[in-house]
């Protein structure tokens, strides 16, 4: 009856990107996601294994590079195949302080708060990484896949 907006009750209506994020929607968004939670399951797989596998390379043994190195690739994908929201990086820092806490409640690895510090560093590499024009690579490669280039 009214020539008003039209009230969305009991659904969520659809937000465009926030301004200056500049982003178009993936074609294969799935696929993208599914990969990001694949490797969500491969960093807990590794956190939480009696002896996980050694890096092939010797600049990669330290630990704390590791750490970093995987939360920032983490929030770096997860940042370009969901929307950005802060939600992403929050859930990858309590992930690995909750992963952090199970290592110690084991009796193979160990809990080390300096560890949990290399996450924190590693979501904030990654949340700079994605701020970059690197930040749209993923952007481009679902065009090229999806047909749309």
């Amino acid at each position: 009856m009214g020539t008003g907006p039209r009230k969305m009750v009991g659904r969520r209506k659809h937000r465009p990107p926030a301004s200056g994020e500049g982003r178009r929607p993936l074609h294969l968004p799935r696929l993208w996601q599914g990969i990001g939670w694949l490797m969500v399951a491969v960093v807990v797989w590794l956190s939480l294994t009696p002896e996980p596998p050694q890096p092939p390379t010797p600049l990669l043994a330290w630990d704390k590079a590791q750490h970093a190195l995987a939360y920032a690739s983490l929030t770096y994908w997860f940042r370009q195949a969901f929307l950005p929201r802060w939600r992403w990086p929050l859930f990858l820092l309590f992930l690995g302080i909750g992963l952090e806490f199970l290592q110690g409640l084991s009796n193979v690895r160990t809990f080390d708060p300096v560890d949990m510090v290399a996450n924190g560093i590693g979501v904030c590499l990654g949340l700079a990484l994605s701020r970059t024009p690197l930040g749209r690579l993923l952007a481009k490669i679902d065009a090229l896949v999806g047909g749309k280039g």
